[in-house]
């Protein structure tokens, strides 16, 4: 686990925040609309990968290469 150096966002000013977010409560009805096609997805997904190639997937996220991966078996 990294540690975070308090001072360090102190002396520069930057923000540091975090929070909770009630994910599951909005997927089912998102899910639902990009599979009827009202919702386009591939704003966020940057990268489409299968899934046999999910190491690639996180090691190319890890490199920030890419934001968000999308997988399919």
């Amino acid at each position: 686990m990294e540690r975070v150096d308090l001072y360090r966002l102190f002396r520069h000013n930057i923000v540091l925040r975090a929070g909770v977010t009630p994910a599951r409560r909005y997927l089912e009805p998102l899910l639902a609309e990009v599979l009827a096609g009202q919702l386009d997805p591939s704003p966020v997904l940057s990268t489409n990968l299968p899934l046999d190639a999910v190491a690639t997937a996180y090691q190319t996220m890890d490199t920030r290469q890419a934001i968000k991966i999308a997988t399919w078996a």
